[in-house]
C-alpha cells in the first residue's frame, strides 16, 4: 500500500511540472512615422481654411520667437507658409508636465510626410511611408458608364482615369456602349501593406469597343526621355498629335452644327465648337503642343483661351471660370490651360472647344488628324517579345458579360 500510495504521489507530481503555461499577453506598441507613439503626448489634427503654421504652433505652446527661428532653420526643405487646408498633422509631445512640444509631422500626401524637430536640435526631413506593390488582373462590362463598371466591382475610381488616359486618342469614351469590356493588368500602391495609395503603373489592357479589341502595352522606347508610352499589338502607338477631348472624363453637351438653337440668344445660328459639360472649376488641359496666342476675355466667349500648335491646326476654349496661362506661354499636350465655367453667353459649366484647320473652322471628330511616332522597324521584334507574355495573360482573363 505504502509503495502504490507513494507512486501515485509522483504520477500527481509529473502532471503539475506538464501543465501549460500561458505566456503572459504583451501589450501591442503603436507606431506612426515611425515614432513610438506612446512615448509622447500626442495631438492630431488636420489644417483648417486660415490655419497658418504659427497659429497652430501658438495653440500647442510655442512662442512667436521660436515660431520664427524654426521657419527660418527649416525652410530650404519645409516652407511653413505653404500648408494646406484639408492636410493631417500630427504634434508630439514631452511627457513633462510644460507638454513641451518635440515634433511636427506634416503629412503631404498617403505616402510622403515631413517632419520638423522643434526641440534644441531644430531641422526638417522629408520621408515616405513604407509602400508595397500589388499586381492585379481586372475585367469588367459596361453597363451604364465606365464609372458604374468600376464602382460595381469596388474598384478604385482611379482605374477610370487610367483607362480614359491610355485610350483618350483612340476611343471615344462619350460614345460607350452597353457591353463593351475591358481587362487590365496593374500595379497598386498600398501603406503598411493595408491602406490603398493609388495606381502605381498600368502594364497592359484591351478594350473591347463595338466588338472591336483596342490593346495597349506600357513600354518604354526612348531610353533619352525615360517616359514610356503605350502602343497596339501592331507597335504603333496609341498617343496622337491631339487629345480626343479638352477635359479627362465629361459628356458632350452640344456638338459642332451649322443650326443650332442658341439657349441665350434664343435664335437658330452655327454653333462651330463642340461643347463638354462639367463641373465648375473641372480642369482644360490642352488638346496638343503649342502657343498661346490669346488668354483674354470678350462677352460672348467668356474667358478663354486660344492655342496655335502648327501653321495648320489651332484650338481655343471658352467659358472658363478662370484661365491659368497668359499669351506667349508654350504649352504641352495636357497641360492645364483653365477650369470651367460658365462665363460668356453660357446657361451652365462647360467648354466650348473649337478647332481650326488652315485658318477654318471644323469638326475635330471628323478630322484625320496626326498620329504620334511608332516604334522603329528594328525595334519592333524587341517589342513584340516584350509584349507576348502581357498578351497572354491578358487572353486569359475572361471577360465579363452582362
Amino acid at each position: 500500500m505504502m509503495l502504490a500510495l507513494v507512486a501515485c504521489n509522483d504520477e500527481e507530481k509529473d502532471q503539475a511540472v506538464t501543465k501549460e503555461v500561458k505566456p503572459k499577453k504583451i501589450a501591442a506598441v503603436e507606431k506612426e512615422y515611425g515614432f513610438v507613439l506612446d512615448d509622447f503626448e500626442v495631438v492630431k489634427d488636420t489644417i483648417e481654411s486660415g490655419d497658418s503654421f504659427g497659429y497652430i504652433m501658438d495653440q500647442n505652446g510655442v512662442g512667436h520667437g521660436k515660431v520664427f527661428e524654426i521657419s527660418n532653420k527649416v525652410k530650404d526643405t519645409f516652407n511653413p507658409a505653404r500648408i494646406t487646408a484639408g492636410k493631417k498633422y500630427m504634434i508630439l509631445k514631452a511627457k513633462d508636465s510644460a507638454k513641451t512640444p518635440q515634433y511636427f509631422i506634416y503629412e503631404n500626401d498617403k505616402i510622403n510626410y515631413t517632419v520638423v524637430a522643434l526641440g534644441d536640435s531644430i531641422y526638417a526631413e522629408k520621408k515616405k511611408r513604407p509602400v508595397t506593390v500589388k499586381r492585379r488582373e481586372v475585367s469588367g462590362v459596361i453597363v451604364s458608364s465606365l464609372s458604374e463598371a468600376m464602382e460595381s466591382q469596388g474598384l478604385s475610381n482611379l482605374l477610370v482615369y487610367e483607362l480614359s488616359n491610355i485610350y483618350q486618342w483612340s476611343i471615344d469614351f462619350f460614345k460607350l456602349q452597353k457591353g463593351d469590356q475591358f481587362k487590365m493588368v496593374y500595379h497598386e500602391k498600398y501603406i503598411d501593406d493595408t491602406i490603398f495609395a493609388g495606381i502605381e503603373k498600368v502594364d497592359a489592357a484591351v478594350f473591347k469597343h463595338s466588338d472591336k479589341p483596342f490593346y495597349a502595352f506600357r513600354y518604354l522606347s526612348d531610353s533619352i526621355s525615360g517616359k514610356p508610352s503605350f502602343y497596339d499589338e501592331e507597335a504603333k502607338a496609341l498617343q496622337s498629335f491631339f487629345l480626343k477631348a479638352p477635359l479627362n472624363y465629361s459628356r458632350i453637351s452640344s456638338r459642332y452644327t451649322k443650326r443650332r438653337f442658341h439657349p441665350v440668344q434664343k435664335r437658330w445660328k452655327a454653333h462651330l465648337g463642340t461643347d463638354y459639360a462639367a463641373a465648375y472649376n473641372t480642369p482644360i488641359v490642352s488638346t496638343a503642343n503649342g502657343t498661346v496666342i490669346a488668354s483674354s476675355y470678350t462677352s460672348g466667349n467668356g474667358n478663354y483661351v486660344k492655342i496655335r500648335h502648327n501653321s495648320k491646326y489651332t484650338t481655343q476654349y471658352l467659358h472658363m471660370t478662370k484661365r491659368a496661362v497668359k499669351t506667349g506661354q508654350t504649352v504641352k499636350q495636357g497641360d492645364v490651360i483653365g477650369y470651367v465655367g460658365s462665363t460668356g453667353l453660357a446657361t451652365g459649366p462647360h467648354v466650348c472647344y473649337r478647332f481650326w484647320v488652315n485658318g477654318k473652322q471644323v469638326d475635330p471628330y471628323r478630322q484625320n488628324l496626326p498620329s504620334a511616332k511608332h516604334i522603329e522597324d528594328e525595334l519592333k521584334d524587341e517589342y513584340f517579345a516584350y509584349i507576348k507574355p502581357l498578351k497572354d495573360e491578358l487572353e486569359q482573363i475572361p471577360y465579363k458579360s452582362i
